[in-house]
């Protein structure tokens, strides 16, 4: 018998947010992100718990691994705190992955964690073990800005849906090609389009394209270290949650070039990752070079050209914002024509 996901209560007004730093920390010099994040958070009536490890950094990590996984795990088994948020990724989540607690966090009423990048380590690894839904969108201090451009600003209707229900997410018509902290928000400054590996961007003139899966993934440079250990039983899971509904694998990648990408996805298709895939969403990459004539689409050909299923590319998730808000476990239907693409997301 198919197991189901367990979704956490919907986020509503009133509710208390932790911020914790299970990879990296800020810096004093931007302490002031902090700051105007928590003000944001405060003024559209959410009350914010700060952790200790979000003031400190050093060697590319907030705090020791030990103290790292403390916070996290206090804050997740805390019976007062509804949803936990990142300030941002970093380098070495997976070194608090041992040092968690997983039969506690398996018996402990769910709660919401939202993030990308390094976050998308424990996101994947959390959601994978316990089937607890986990949120894979905009960190704390990508929420600094009032107003919010539309796309960033729906990570509180995704986690506000309520159980039973659906939420729909549209593509964005710019995105970010450059980060600036000292800029206030995104500088949205380069047109979005969608592109399908078979084709490019699709016109009026040819059919939708459309696949309905349970959504995984994760930033590609920190979840595929999980290979071979115990925090990635991505089998397992497809085979409790997913066997009826098959899954949609998204990705993104930050500082790797194109031959990296290819390696990266070469492991995952070995290791079985995309047997029951019903379709590929792949972010826009950041930090992205080619090698030599060797582009993205030729790693994306030689990597799942082969599958039989939609991959959809230069897709809103990751580190070029603004990106969706993704759930693990929800399951999707993902349609795409004309460059533009919309998401439905079902907790059930």
């Amino acid at each position: 018998m198919t197991k189901q996901i367990i979704f956490p209560k919907p986020l509503t007004q009133g509710d208390t947010i932790a911020v914790t730093a299970p990879s990296s920390g800020v810096t004093a010099d931007l302490h002031p992100l902090l700051h105007k994040t928590r003000s944001h958070m405060e003024q559209i009536g959410f009350n914010i718990k700060e952790g200790e490890t979000i003031w400190t950094h050093n060697k590319c990590v907030s705090a020791p691994q030990e103290v790292r996984a403390r916070e996290l795990m206090d804050f997740l088994m805390h019976p007062n705190i509804q949803a936990i948020i990142p300030p941002w990724g970093g380098e070495f989540l997976m070194d608090i992955l041992p040092l968690l607690d997983w039969e506690q966090l398996k018996q402990a009423p769910p709660k919401w964690v939202l993030g990308y990048s390094d976050i998308s380590t424990f996101l994947f690894a959390y959601t994978l073990r316990t089937g607890v839904a986990t949120a894979h969108g905009p960190n704390y201090v990508d929420l600094s800005t009032d107003p919010l451009d539309p796309l960033t600003a729906r990570w509180l209707t995704v986690l506000g849906n309520p159980k039973g229900s659906a939420v729909e997410q549209v593509s964005s018509k710019h995105y970010q090609s450059a980060w600036n902290h000292e800029v206030p928000g995104f500088n949205l400054d380069t047109k979005s389009e969608w592109k399908s590996l078979t084709g490019g961007a699709t016109t009026s003139s040819t059919p939708e394209i459309s696949f309905t899966g349970r959504l995984i993934g994760g930033c590609m440079d920190t979840i595929s270290i999980l290979i071979g250990t115990p925090y990635a039983p991505v089998q397992q899971f497809v085979q409790d949650y997913c066997r009826e509904s098959g899954v949609i694998w998204y990705l993104e990648s930050c500082e790797m070039n194109a031959a990296d990408i290819y390696r990266h996805l070469w492991q995952m298709k070995q290791c079985g990752w995309f047997e029951h895939a019903k379709g590929i969403l792949i972010g826009r990459p950041a930090g992205y070079s080619s090698i030599q004539n060797f582009e993205l689409t030729d790693a994306l050909t030689a990597a799942l050209g082969d599958l039989g299923v939609p991959v959809l590319y230069d897709t809103d998730i990751g580190h070029m914002p603004p990106q969706l808000t993704l759930i693990n476990g929800a399951l999707t239907t993902v349609t795409y024509q004309e460059g533009q693409g919309k998401v439905v997301m079902s907790f059930e």
